[in-house]
């Protein structure tokens, strides 16, 4: 490596469980992968977040009931293959990776077999959990993997750019008149040096994650901006359902931008869903009361706050069968930093953007429209969540996924290899601005502005007035950042707020477009 120009087999940007789980397999593949994150460590993705657990069914018979609840959950939009690819095969990658070569102690049951909870939209137990950090227990199992692991190169502070292409980049004559377009790389802004380095690769993995940057409330990291879809978009990468934003239905109410999660498994294990009044109402919306799947949830809670004109409902989980101490030691922590005693009264909730269920479209090999460019994890549309995710089968598709695009590049690096004179024909990145003007209240003034926006306008309950006026509102503050962009030093703020702007643009497009409610995009 140089200072601004690098070189790898194999470009992984993200540090979730579909980016480790990536890396982790081509490492032992024997593959040179460099994996880029934007924080100072590996940490700072969302799956350390995910309290509730990982779908592992493996029977046969169990299986096909899965794919039933996930057909039911998704309201019948998800893609059949896809469906059949994580019912048949989530087990095997659970088992070899999670359990076998990484060890990850899920917890036990009395007999000593795996714990399995149940989670709402699902007919059966089959949710395999460490308490309630199931994610963070994962995570931190692969992060030592990952650390430890010699043909890993772990690259911090670098928050990528945009994506680099044979058609867009390449210097030399002959690429213009190339049908055949290939992903190479990343320009990538380096927040410790303010270098904007090229980094290329034969096979460049998307795992950025998700968009809950762009709305007021939501349980995700700082980084989840959608830039992968942003650079995807840009790159003339097909997206696909980018309506689709889930919103989980109880929060933990704070008032601020990130909320902590309150999992799913309580009302697994039993806690209901009340007015301020006591009242239990969600059974009115759906038969299935607490354990519907969480479009209708969610849109069962708002719908009673704007009826109410409270700001917030409540989760009653005082009746729990379970020790909530250990069972839920994640949420009863959050909770008494509140000065709540969920052992004692009820947590006050509200909806909260949590999942996006759209992305960049790719196969079951994780493969995106652009050779040598696949995406993995949320920032992935493998279509098997079609209009709205059943619980816990994200860490699941992450983990699946990302083996599986990696076993694909490992591969085509052997039978398909880049020739890699290309790589002398891409340029290193020009300085654009020079006008220091990115000043902080203005950055955050922004995000203000998309926040609310798609809050109120294409949050839980959508109309065609409130989608049009979005529409325009962020495609006036997209022009007047593109401008902003061109003239003003990058810097890691000015670039996550441009990929957050031009996501929030693309959602709020796919929201307009389609008139039918159906799962999480819910028009009035």
């Amino acid at each position: 490596m140089n200072a601004l120009r690098n070189e790898s087999q194999v470009l992984v940007i993200g540090s979730g469980i579909a980016g480790c789980s990536a890396a982790l397999t081509l490492a032992d593949k024997g593959c040179d992968v460099h994996l880029l994150v934007p924080s100072k460590g590996l940490d700072g993705g969302n799956s350390a977040m995910a309290q509730g657990g990982i779908v592992f069914s493996h029977d046969p018979e169990d299986q096909k009931s899965l794919q039933h609840d996930m057909f039911v959950a998704g309201h019948d939009y998800n893609s059949p293959e896809a469906v059949e690819f994580l019912a048949q095969k989530g087990c095997v990658a659970v088992q070899k990776i999670l359990l076998d070569k990484l060890g990850v102690p899920f917890d036990k049951n009395a007999s000593g077999g795996l714990d399995m909870t149940l989670e709402g939209g699902h007919a059966v137990p089959r949710i395999a959990h460490c308490a309630d950090y199931t994610g963070k227990t994962i995570i931190e199992y692969m992060h030592r993997a990952v650390e430890k692991h010699p043909n890993i190169t772990v690259l911090p502070d670098r928050s990528a750019i945009n994506l680099v292409t044979t058609v867009h980049h390449a210097q030399a004559l002959s690429y213009h008149y190339q049908l055949a377009n290939h992903c190479v790389g990343v320009y990538a802004y380096n927040a410790a040096t303010h270098d904007v380095e090229l980094h290329l690769a034969e096979h460049t993995i998307l795992a950025t994650g998700g968009v809950g940057q762009v709305y007021l409330y939501s349980t995700n990291n700082p980084w989840a901006t959608g830039s992968g879809i942003s650079m995807a978009y840009r790159a003339g990468v097909r997206l696909a359902n980018m309506e689709f934003v889930q919103f989980h239905p109880t929060g933990l109410f704070n008032h601020q931008q990130q909320i902590p999660l309150l999992t799913e498994a309580l009302r697994g294990e039993g806690a209901h869903v009340i007015n301020p009044r006591g009242e239990r109402f969600v059974s009115r919306y759906d038969a299935r009361g607490e354990l519907a799947p969480r479009d209708i949830v969610s849109q069962a809670i708002v719908t009673e706050m704007l009826e109410s004109g409270e700001d917030h409902m409540l989760l009653d989980c005082t009746g729990l069968d379970c020790d909530v101490t250990s069972r839920f030691p994640t949420v009863f922590e959050s909770c008494m930093k509140m000065g709540i005693d969920m052992r004692r009264q009820p947590l006050p909730i509200v909806p909260v953007e949590h999942y996006f269920c759209g992305g960049i479209l790719v196969d079951l090999r994780g493969r995106t429209t652009l050779d040598r460019l696949y995406a993995v994890g949320e920032c992935s549309c493998t279509g098997i969540h079609g209009a709205n995710r059943l619980a816990s089968t994200s860490l699941l598709e992450a983990l699946l996924w990302g083996a599986s695009a990696a076993l694909d590049a490992a591969r085509r690096i052997q039978d398909e290899p880049l020739d890699k004179s290309v790589f002398a024909e891409i340029p290193e990145w020009r300085k654009m601005g020079d006008e220091h003007n990115d000043d902080p209240a203005l950055i955050a003034q922004d995000w203000a502005t998309i926040r609310n926006i798609m809050w109120n306008y294409v949050g839980i309950v959508r109309k065609e007035s409130r989608l049009r006026r979005a529409f325009a509102e962020l495609r006036d503050l997209s022009s007047h950042l593109h401008d902003f962009y061109r003239y003003t030093p990058l810097s890691q703020p000015l670039v996550h707020l441009y990929h957050g702007c031009q996501t929030a643009y693309l959602i709020t497009q796919s929201a307009l477009r389609n008139k039918h409610s159906l799962g999480c995009h819910y028009r009035r």
